[in-house]
């Protein structure tokens, strides 16, 4: 028995703090990329309709994405009033939802697919680094699939109450 550590149920509960820290710190970070990168997209007015058909048309332009998802950003491009605030929206709530550690799977999965398409979108763009997005999506997926939210996030405090406790464990990680 390891007496530095209480033996192994010290041991195990150690490692349970370094990986729940880990989590925390995975979570928190992504919440504030997506809320950072919310802040400087408003600022630079690239919410707004025009700047933002604008960068997708030259993502399509520019870039070596596959001919069915130029043919997707193109379609975004020309419905950029409706996509563009739908970007707004969605860059300020995942933000908000991962720093909170609020229903966390579901809004990492967000995160991992949104910055998944991302990745798709700037594949070949000048001066756009490929692995830029890989790592951040790899970070959300992983957020979703470890339940983040439950290392001292909104979850903990939710997902064992009624009418929550009902979802499937799946569901509540």
């Amino acid at each position: 028995m390891n007496e530095l550590h209480g033996g192994e149920g010290g041991l195990l509960k150690e490692r349970r703090f370094r990986v729940d820290l880990v989590l925390v710190v995975l979570r928190l970070a992504l919440g504030a990329l997506f809320l950072s990168v919310w802040a400087s997209n408003l600022n630079k007015g690239l919410y707004d309709s025009g700047p933002f058909a604008a960068l997708i048309d030259g993502y399509a332009d520019d870039g070596d994405a596959p001919g069915f998802w130029k043919g997707t950003m193109r379609a975004v491009a020309d419905n950029a009033a409706l996509f563009s605030k739908l970007q707004l929206v969605g860059e300020l709530a995942l933000g908000v939802f991962l720093t909170l550690g609020l229903l966390t799977r579901l809004v990492g999965l967000a995160a991992g697919l949104f910055l998944s398409a991302l990745w798709i979108s700037e594949i070949g763009v000048p001066n756009e680094w490929i692995w830029s997005l890989v790592f951040p999506a790899l970070a959300a997926f992983a957020v979703a699939f470890l339940s983040a939210g439950r290392s001292y996030g909104v979850d903990a405090a939710l997902l064992d109450r009624a009418p929550l406790n009902r979802l499937p464990r799946w569901a509540r990680g």
